[in-house]
């Protein structure tokens, strides 16, 4: 039996489109970069438009946020994926992929964790939540790419060398000195997991 999927309606479309330029936007200039006029003239809108879709900005930054996590977090499990189909064990891909080249360069599109880490906590409670969230639900992904005998513990510390790592490299720079910092930190976590 043939299930129809539903068409977004146009309302949905344009809040999905304030979205996804949210989520960018978030990850690529933080949240204080974040304007509520600057978002909607990215969208191609008009910022008389936004409380249509927001009851307020706070509530923009939870959701955009919320959205660059299941975004990052799909591309990761595409990465992961093509690796182990190579013959890669599920944690090297992870660690391979997490402290990729390409993710240095990328904080656009890449982990809202890494990208906001330091800002979060200055946030108000609507968007500390969703952030609480997000470092959650990166914790319980990397406990299930671990081998099975490491316990969420484990997975923290794990998740913990990930981000603070591509944080440190970011601030090293897409260099010699930034990939150098991903490829020691990629060793150690291979050697210790994998």
């Amino acid at each position: 039996m043939e299930t129809k999927t539903a068409i977004p309606s146009r309302k949905q479309q344009t809040h999905d489109r304030i979205l996804d330029t949210a989520a960018r936007a978030l990850r690529d200039t933080g949240f204080y970069g974040i304007g509520v006029a600057d978002i909607m003239k990215k969208a191609g809108l008009t910022h008389g438009g936004f409380y249509a879709h927001f009851p307020s900005r706070e509530a923009l930054l939870a959701e955009a946020l919320e959205r660059a996590g299941a975004d990052s977090r799909l591309r990761l499990q595409k990465s992961i994926a093509a690796a182990e189909a190579k013959g890669m064990s599920r944690f090297r891909a992870l660690v391979e992929s997490y402290l990729s080249d390409r993710h240095l360069k990328a904080p656009d599109s890449g982990c809202p964790v890494a990208a906001l880490a330091s800002e979060m906590p200055r946030q108000s409670d609507l968007v500390r939540e969703a952030a609480a969230h997000r470092v959650q639900s990166l914790v319980a992904y990397v406990q299930e790419c671990l081998p099975p005998a490491h316990d969420t513990d484990t997975a923290a510390v794990v998740t913990s060398q990930l981000a603070g790592a591509l944080q440190l490299a970011r601030t090293l720079g897409d260099n010699a000195r930034g990939r150098k910092h991903l490829a020691a930190v990629r060793r150690f976590l291979l050697e210790q997991f994998d």
